[in-house]
């Protein structure tokens, strides 16, 4: 039976850790706009095409009220990231969520990243040294992975480090599909919710040089600052994005680079390839998540087939950017593919506000690790290595590697 004639299980299943379902390919051309069934067995709408999801992503129509009644829930248990209650708290569009983009983007400029890009490297190196001493094989994931990203989000946000495991485990409650049961997503997120409230409290008593205590020090809404429970939640929001997405694709770009062990080769007689061999394997990721979904609220038309309002979205950003349309040879990993305008970080109003630092940590990554491990392998097949299942974001179990 053909994709056109079915209601697929989204996410769609699928094995192989780095290489995309097979059903990307056949929806793109022949049902760009598809029926599937989510974790809640709600029904949605998938996007697939380039052009389409870029579109989508960029149209004020499409909106992220995924509470709203008619909206599909994307799991059982409700909630979560996309359409818990913390996600109405941040304003949704127009000039109060540009206001909100405003006061926080300007930590994560790329200005700032470059100032901040020695003190990345001296964590990865860091932490390079203690896995060189456990000695392989290692799990480059658990090492290095996981850990850069919490220090560095942690160090902007005026967050200890030493609490990661907590944080770990609070941002996977959030991003749940189907891995967590009601009770237990509650009171991991009551925890959090209490957690970040005591934090700002202290930072009100003694404030740091740190993101969460410049957004108190700006004052009420009415000062042109945000309201308590607003810097709680985007304190939240940050924690959770600031390391779950980057960990995990410092992981799976690494297993892609060594999946094909020409590409690290390539890498270590040319290091100028490193930034677009980031920008190649964020396009290339066939493991990035669900995607972004969006709520409707008035019909409207996409690739030639009406969606009536009320109507949820699933935009795939990562089989949109292996649109053969728009991408030469999109199956194949170019590490000196230029321009690349990938959708791995969304587009539009709504476009990830962490890019510039989840870019800046993947290429200090690679730079120490082709400096320090140039003799960098997988330790295990590409076959066995295993996806992170029932969560929001794709990632990879373990990368194991020797050296």
């Amino acid at each position: 039976m053909s994709v056109r004639d079915q209601v697929l299980d989204y996410p769609i299943p699928n094995d192989a850790a780095l290489d995309p379902p097979a059903e990307w390919a056949e929806l793109r051309s022949t049902c760009p706009v598809a029926h599937v069934r989510l974790p809640s067995g709600d029904q949605a709408t998938l996007l697939t095409r380039y052009d389409d999801v870029r579109a989508v992503l960029a149209d004020p129509r499409f909106t992220r009220r995924l509470t709203a009644p008619d909206a599909a829930r994307l799991s059982a248990e409700g909630g979560g990231v996309f359409s818990g209650e913390f996600a109405q708290i941040i304003p949704d569009g127009g000039e109060e969520h540009q206001h909100w983009r405003r006061l926080v983007g300007k930590w994560f400029t790329a200005k700032r990243m470059a100032a901040l890009r020695p003190r990345m490297a001296r964590i990865a190196e860091d932490l390079i040294d203690e896995l060189v001493e456990r000695g392989a094989p290692a799990d480059l994931k658990a090492d290095l992975g996981f850990p850069l990203p919490v220090f560095v989000i942690c160090e902007m946000l005026g967050v200890p480090a030493d609490d990661r495991d907590r944080f770990s485990y609070w941002s996977d409650t959030l991003l749940n599909l189907t891995r967590y049961g009601q009770d237990e997503i509650e009171a991991a997120q009551g925890e959090f919710f209490a957690y970040m409230s005591d934090l700002l409290a202290a930072k009100r008593r003694e404030p740091g040089e740190d993101l969460l205590s410049e957004l108190i020090a700006v004052g009420v809404p009415e000062d042109g600052g945000l309201s308590d429970l607003q810097i709680l939640v985007t304190g939240m929001g940050l924690l959770v994005a600031g390391h779950e997405t980057t960990a995990n694709m410092i992981g799976k770009m690494v297993a892609m680079l060594l999946a094909d062990r020409t590409r690290w080769e390539s890498l270590l007689a040319d290091p100028s390839l490193i930034r677009t061999a980031v920008e190649e394997s964020l396009r290339l990721d066939s493991n990035s998540g669900f995607g972004l979904p969006r709520y409707l609220r008035e019909e409207t038309e996409v690739s030639g087939t009406v969606l009536p309002r009320g109507t949820t979205v699933v935009c795939s950003m990562a089989a949109a950017n292996r649109d053969e349309d728009v991408f030469d040879a999109a199956g194949e990993m170019d590490l000196r593919r230029s321009p690349n305008p990938h959708l791995a970080f969304g587009a539009g109003a709504h476009s990830c506000l962490g890019q510039a630092l989840a870019r800046t940590e993947l290429q200090v990554v690679l730079e120490v690790l082709l400096r320090r491990l140039p003799s960098l392998e997988l330790a295990v097949p590409v076959a066995e290595l295993e996806r992170v299942e029932g969560l929001a974001v794709g990632g990879l179990a373990t990368v194991p590697v020797r050296w």
